[in-house]
């Protein structure tokens, strides 16, 4: 063997121990995003996404770079599974239109009043009733909840990228101003739904668990988060293009 192709075999021999090794980890935030996901979301499809997505990264790697590799991992395994979800989105398209109806009708009520909307005007501008309302923010709840979206200019939905480490200085800018935004957004929302989305994003909890910390049903809490996700959807609208 010469030295290229011994340089060639060492080097897929390490991405091989690399795979094995961090496999587990894989299976371990399939499971983690399975909690939090519909049933008719298969755990295999988001194994099999993130078997890929830990094969790039055994690629891409660059240690120089300073993040370790299974930090670096666990953001492309983790990417590649919200990759899948989006792209075999089981959500209706009516499910999308009536989430977007009702973020434009809070932007406007904000923009027009100055203060957080409230449900009954929502409601009111929308022409529906307040039970109407209700369950459209129980069904926002499961459209796209790893992502905020609108449509682009030909009527298809337009993503924020999943996070990941680039080499890109003015890509990892402009993320870093998306983050910042975003926490700004969420910082602003009102007491109820701030909590709710840092019980369920930042303490992983469930919608059941946080309504026995709220003392409301699973059901409300359901339309708690279907609310704030609306909300920071209007609230971002530059970031979306809206």
């Amino acid at each position: 063997m010469n030295g290229a192709a011994m340089y060639v075999s060492t080097q897929d021999h390490g991405k091989d121990e690399l795979i094995t090794r961090y496999a587990p980890l894989v299976k371990r935030i399939a499971y983690h995003l399975m909690s939090r996901l519909p049933p008719s979301v298969q755990v295999d499809d988001l194994i099999q996404a993130g078997m890929i997505g830990l094969l790039e990264a055994s690629r891409n790697y660059d240690a120089s770079q300073g993040a370790s590799f299974e930090t670096y991992a666990g953001i492309r395994i983790r990417g590649a599974m919200l990759d899948e979800i989006r792209r075999t989105d089981w959500t209706p398209r009516s499910v999308h239109r009536k989430a977007r109806q009702v973020a434009e009708a809070v932007r406007e009520i904000e923009n027009r009043t100055g203060r957080d909307a409230r449900d009954n005007e929502v409601a009111e501008m929308l022409g529906i009733s307040i039970e109407e309302y209700h369950r459209i923010l129980q069904d926002a709840t499961g459209c796209r909840i790893f992502s905020f979206d609108e449509p682009g200019a030909n009527g298809e939905e337009r993503e924020i990228p999943t996070p990941e480490v680039t080499n890109e200085p003015l890509d990892n800018l402009e993320q870093g101003h998306f983050q910042k935004a975003l926490a700004d957004a969420i910082a602003g929302l009102p007491e109820r739904e701030r909590l709710v989305m840092a019980l369920y994003y930042d303490e992983e909890l469930n919608l059941r668990e946080i309504g026995e910390i709220l003392g409301v049903s699973e059901s409300r809490v359901c339309q708690i988060h279907g609310q704030a996700l609306i909300r920071l959807r209007a609230r971002m609208t530059e970031w979306l293009g809206g």
